[in-house]
């Protein structure tokens, strides 16, 4: 049915898009050409209907997603991406902040639904879905001495700093979670960026705490990541994502259950 389309094509345009060797093709020059810029044209394509349908809905379709700056996993980029394509009428936007930040975010109805780690015990008033558990590692110089080690104790890293990414507002808060509940002590200095972070690391500054989801994959040579553990049981957190119930719609249900599967 397929090489009956490609056919019926190549006669209306009268050139040939196709090289047929047998059971394979390969592109002629007009074939390639043809199929690059009809990338480009479905691709206005699809913004048109989500464009014709927001004005149709009087663009009130929006999701407002928030996350904890501490994450840099792929995960909820999948989601939004297969969101939008199933939703491309509603307009997704997206907030990044401290867990505080982001709890107050939901308070006050600037956010449908935030991804955080878990950090207070559940509420009633909220749906508080389990999306994953995740390992503490350290990034560090792969010059530090540190770096040799197969894991780090959190009393192993007392006489370095510990570089937190974080916005001013947050870094209190930060500081005082890693500290009294991660067990980190020490100098404490902040980024707000994880490059920025980085290239603290690479220049010996300190190190910096990131969590990992799934399996490590990591191939930085001039950064290591370490296990971080507690008495050699390895340091974990909870992520989950959060919603009030009496801001509970159809888009936020679905969003999460989407999310859910991308972890």
């Amino acid at each position: 049915a397929i090489s009956q389309q490609i056919k019926k094509l190549e006669d209306e345009l009268g050139v040939k898009l196709l090289d047929r060797h047998n059971r394979t093709f390969s592109l002629t020059p007009a074939g390639e050409h043809f199929y690059r810029k009809s990338l480009v044209i479905s691709g206005d394509i699809k913004q048109l209907v989500r464009e014709t349908k927001r004005i149709a809905d009087n663009d009130q379709a929006v999701l407002r997603l928030g996350y904890y700056k501490g994450y840099h996993g792929n995960e909820l980029s999948e989601a939004i991406a297969l969101f939008s394509e199933k939703y491309p009428a509603v307009d997704v936007k997206i907030v990044v902040g401290s867990h505080e930040e982001l709890y107050h975010a939901m308070e006050n109805n600037s956010v449908d639904l935030a991804i955080n780690d878990q950090r207070r015990a559940f509420s009633d008033a909220y749906n508080n879905e389990v999306l994953a558990e995740s390992k503490i590692y350290i990034e560090l110089s792969s010059k530090n001495p540190l770096s040799k080690l197969p894991a780090l104790e959190t009393k192993d890293l007392k006489n370095t700093p510990c570089i937190l990414v974080i916005n001013p507002a947050g870094q209190q808060e930060e500081q005082d979670y890693y500290e009294n509940i991660i067990g980190l002590r020490g100098e404490f200095l902040f980024a707000d960026t994880v490059q920025e972070a980085r290239l603290k690391i690479i220049t010996g500054q300190g190190y910096l705490p990131v969590d990992v989801i799934g399996e490590q994959v990591w191939f930085d040579t001039s950064v290591s990541r370490i296990p971080l553990v507690r008495n050699q049981s390895p340091v974990k957190k909870t992520y989950c994502a959060f919603w009030k119930k009496d801001n509970s719609g159809y888009y936020i249900e679905e969003f999460a259950q989407i999310l859910k599967s991308c972890f």
